[in-house]
């Protein structure tokens, strides 16, 4: 049995979908309102918040996949986050269950410095803090041998379907229904981001990889790295359409930040878009060297063509 909690995003749903195409059809799915991704999948309501509930979910499984995610709130992240990470390694460690986290790069320094696996945390605001926590909860564990684990890390989602991400929505979504894109900060820095079907695809391959774990890895992105300025480009070459962009200062953010709460909690990550986000993934690209990650055009060309 292979369990993902926190089915019901984007991650967990094509999470689901490789593991059933390749590893297993003994899935178990575990949210508030979890619903089928394969016919065969095994469906268990349970509240992460909850010790017992979620011993109860875990039991019987091999393998368990934490891909809980929440609204941008920093609140709900202080409150959630960490009791879910706490009670996901309790039912783990009752039930002998190997643990795969799905990871950001919140808690990663805010420079233009490459990011390996190495790299020290220096979290800054309350939800890098918050990722920041949860991770050392985790590797504190590993360390001590107590719980079998796997860190997979991601940088900022690209994708189809449900992918939620600042680039998503304003740059790649806008393009989609004929807008003009809105670029964050700097339309010249180098951006790294994940198709959100690679990180999955990645995470069930590490997830069933028995020597991947007890490590921390970087999910595979295209190196060839990107700047805005480049993928709008590239929107332009697919689409027929010469498409220009309106760069947004931060003060428009600041401002923007006053009259809605969703803008507010997007401020703590601007930082990140004003210099080059360099997320190094080559340690998996050496371990996994036929793992066939999705370049830059491609997601662009299938992001806009409705896939």
């Amino acid at each position: 049995m292979q369990t993902v909690l926190g089915a019901g995003g984007q991650i967990a749903e094509e999470l689901t979908r490789e593991l059933h195409r390749n590893h297993t059809h003994d899935i178990r799915l575990v949210s508030r309102n979890p619903r089928k991704v394969n016919d065969s999948d095994q469906l268990v309501s349970a509240d992460l918040m909850d010790t017992e509930a979620t011993k109860a979910a875990v039991a019987g499984s091999e393998i368990v996949y934490l891909t809980v995610g929440l609204p941008m709130n920093s609140g709900l992240w202080e409150q959630k986050f960490p009791a879910m990470m706490t009670n996901t390694i309790a039912a783990c460690q009752k039930h002998d269950s190997k643990l795969v986290f799905f990871d950001n790069t919140y808690m990663y320094p805010r420079t233009a410095a490459p990011q390996t696996e190495d790299t020290a945390f220096e979290p800054v605001g309350r939800k890098a803090t918050v990722r920041a926590q949860i991770a050392m909860t985790l590797l504190t564990e590993m360390h001590a041998g107590r719980i079998e684990a796997v860190i997979c890390r991601a940088p900022e989602f690209y994708g189809p379907g449900k992918t939620q991400s600042l680039s998503n929505s304003v740059i790649f979504n806008r393009i989609a229904a004929g807008k003009r894109p809105l670029v964050p900060l700097n339309a010249r820095a180098e951006r790294s981001l994940i198709w959100t079907p690679d990180a999955s695809q990645a995470m069930a391959l590490i997830g069933n990889t028995p020597d991947a774990f007890g490590q921390t890895w970087h999910l595979p992105i295209d190196q060839h790295r990107l700047d805005y300025r480049q993928m709008i480009d590239i929107a332009s070459e697919v689409t027929g359409r010469r498409i220009g962009y309106t760069m947004v200062p931060r003060w428009v953010f600041c401002v923007g930040g006053l009259l809605n709460p969703a803008v507010k909690e997007s401020e703590e990550l601007l930082p990140r878009y004003r210099q080059d986000n360099i997320f190094d993934s080559s340690k998996f690209a050496s371990r996994f060297p036929d793992f066939a990650i999705t370049t830059y055009r491609e997601g662009i060309s299938r992001i806009l063509a409705g896939e």
